[in-house]
């Protein structure tokens, strides 16, 4: 029996809509589509590949107001940060369009032989499974550098952003791609799973969780294709002795409750010098305590809902079990009665290795403080991780930091700066945090065949 997927507003708990899932004759037609569209677009010149993206940076900014709005009514995003989002997907399309083909250029190498080069050809259909935090942003991340490539795209998106999957699908419409070029289809696990492994799938890439990411990664491999997966992190906030405690505290909270927490780039533990923590705690707590939390659609919300009930039950109990080991809790740290999934934003101090805020990602607005004793200490203490998505230093010393990046074990390290994804860069993470990169030329080319060419005499 097929499912139907809920969309719950997690502000108010109220119901938004059902969808029902996609049934199994509408995927295989949704799969042929696909096809037949990458017999035409791989053909397609990228001038009018990009053309499109172009058209497709425009809708979405003439829609901002209304997609971000229905991001915030989803998954309980406050609503400048959702109309931000909506602004980097822009950007994105952007991007490609102005350096996908440079990206695609073909890499002439000098051999034996009279010519030989690279060349970079599509693989196919590739699937995007993407989780409900960034619904725009993710799918957009995904879809953009893989369809410039020549690649068409289905979108299988998380259960409770039907809303979002289904109006991403109408905007490349919109913007004049051919059907079957982006399609979304509403799946069950267990149904996508089996598409993973279908032969009209050439390729899969995931953002979510570590489960997620190995029960993909399984499926990818027993048949041979191409993987990408950005799953999840907790990244270190590393403050050094040197810091300047004035800039680094506001750069701290936010990096702390982006999306109310919600972001596998969020900094969760925050590493600090024992010079600076009682400073940096008290600086901190003031500042998150003076956070609003309530009706992501109000603009002066600093922290809305997490997206669902039984992400703040997890988050709670996570707290709960590192305070019972030692974890001193300074702020927050309860459940808000009443109408929608809203937590306190909330600091633990005393925090170390063997507690939950230390060894497991956090998905909420829940901070740690770890004090350090030296840089020897902070790098040991930051790659005490399963995790490697990003790390962030902050110091009077740029010198110093840049000879501390290659011991950093992570897919990017900012310094005096949180950790963001930015189009012109790649993105991605190393240990549990996943493999491959999204964006950038690197992420272009993840699900591209570099062809080699020999001409001989």
């Amino acid at each position: 029996m097929l499912a139907m997927l809920k969309s719950i507003n997690p502000a108010n708990q109220e119901l938004i809509a059902e969808y029902p899932e996609t049934t199994p004759e509408e995927l295989d037609n949704r799969l042929r589509m696909s096809q037949e569209a990458f017999l035409i677009w791989r053909e397609t010149a990228f001038a009018d590949r990009g053309q499109r993206f172009v058209r497709l940076a425009e809708i979405l900014r003439a829609k901002q107001s209304q997609l971000a709005e229905l991001m915030t009514c989803e998954m309980g995003k406050p609503i400048a940060q959702a109309e931000a989002e909506i602004e980097k997907c822009g950007r994105v399309c952007e991007y490609y369009a102005e350096n996908g083909a440079e990206h695609l250029a073909r890499k002439t190498i000098a051999t034996g032989a009279a010519d030989s080069y690279v060349r970079y050809d599509p693989l196919g259909t590739i699937l995007a499974i993407m989780p409900w935090n960034f619904p725009f942003w993710q799918a957009f991340r995904a879809a953009v550098p893989a369809i410039a490539g020549g690649n068409v795209m289905v979108l299988k998106h998380a259960g409770n952003v039907c809303g979002v999957a289904l109006e991403i699908e109408k905007l490349f419409v919109q913007a004049e791609f051919p059907v079957g070029v982006f399609s979304t289809v509403l799946l069950s696990r267990k149904r996508t799973e089996e598409l993973i492994e279908s032969p009209a799938i050439q390729g899969v890439t995931l953002t979510g969780s570590e489960r997620a990411g190995r029960a993909v990664a399984a499926a990818a491999g027993r048949t041979i294709k191409p993987s990408v997966l950005e799953l999840g992190g907790s990244d270190p906030f590393i403050v050094l002795e040197d810091a300047d405690l004035a800039n680094v505290v506001p750069s701290a909270v936010k990096a702390r409750v982006q999306n109310s927490g919600q972001s596998c780039i969020a900094a969760k533990r925050f590493l600090v010098h024992q010079s600076l923590a009682k400073v940096f705690e008290e600086a901190f707590v003031r500042e998150m305590q003076q956070l609003t939390v309530g009706d992501p659609l109000r603009r002066e919300t600093d922290v809305g809902p997490l997206a669902r009930e039984d992400l703040r039950e997890q988050l709670h109990e996570q707290l709960r079990k590192t305070v019972k080991l030692g974890g001193r809790l300074c702020t927050g740290g309860q459940i808000i009665e009443g109408k929608g999934f809203f937590y306190q934003p909330t600091v633990l101090a005393d925090v170390a290795p063997g507690m939950p805020a230390f060894d497991e990602e956090t998905f909420g607005p829940v901070a740690a403080i770890v004090p350090f004793r030296d840089l020897g200490e902070a790098v040991r203490l930051a790659n005490l991780s399963n995790y490697g998505l990003g790390a962030s230093l902050w110091t009077s010393n740029r010198a110093a930091a840049e000879e501390l990046v290659p011991r950093i074990e992570a897919g990017a390290v900012f310094i005096n700066e949180i950790v963001k994804s930015d189009p012109r860069l790649p993105f991605g993470g190393i240990k549990h945090s996943g493999y491959g990169r999204e964006l950038s030329r690197e992420g272009m080319l993840a699900f591209l065949n570099p062809k080699t060419i020999w001409i001989g005499e």
